[in-house]
């Protein structure tokens, strides 16, 4: 009888989907990560390069740009 419950436990486990459609959104959501680290670091650079120049236009000094922790 438990038997018989664990192999039928065991059937839906194998036939169900849930599982699968959560992996397949861990990796999208990994995927638009990594997307977005690639794309945002150089813009933050120059988005730090250009605040740079109008501080030092307006007789400000140049801030040190910060450095990875």
């Amino acid at each position: 009888m438990i038997l018989d419950y664990l192999l039928a436990r065991a059937r839906l486990f194998f036939k169900s989907e849930e599982g699968a459609s959560a992996i397949e959104y861990a990796i999208v959501v990994a995927m638009v990560a990594v997307v977005v680290v690639v794309f945002v670091t150089p813009m933050g650079t120059k988005v730090f390069n250009i605040f740079s120049a109008i501080l030092t236009s307006l007789g400000g000094t140049a801030p040190t740009k910060p450095g990875i922790p």
